[in-house]
């Protein structure tokens, strides 16, 4: 989403795609922010509805944490736990390479669970997996 876009077109976008947060770029590459819904819920509060009709650069994080495609999935769950925060930017080069959020952290470590149950699982019942 382009900074200049309006608070109401970044719900629609939000909405649209059931997701929960947004990398505003003014060129498509560079990450010059992250909005999510709880920004939008922030801002509401502090300045009324008139915040829909502004652009999603007043509510935007600017200072935005990520990390490389590289990055070890722990790496990833210590960011978001220590800062608060559940979708971080992937960044190859500079340029944004995709985001990763708190669900699919989620969703890696319920399959590690769950190899290791059958692992162990097997190990119990003399199979080998």
């Amino acid at each position: 989403m382009t900074p200049d876009s309006d608070v109401t077109s970044l719900l629609a976008l939000l909405a649209e795609h059931k997701i929960g947060a947004v990398v505003v770029s003014a060129d498509g590459s560079r990450v010059d922010g992250i909005v999510s819904e709880r920004d939008v819920v922030r801002a509401l509060a502090t300045r009324g509805a008139a915040v829909l009709a502004e652009p999603v650069s007043a509510i935007h994080t600017s200072q935005v944490r990520s990390v490389a495609p590289d990055a070890a999935v722990e790496e990833v769950e210590r960011l978001m736990t220590e800062h608060r925060f559940r979708h971080v930017p992937v960044l190859e080069g500079g340029s944004l390479a995709g985001v990763v959020s708190i669900g699919d952290v989620v969703k890696h470590r319920i399959d590690e669970l769950e190899i290791e149950r059958k692992s162990l699982e097997g190990y119990i019942t003399g199979e080998r997996i």
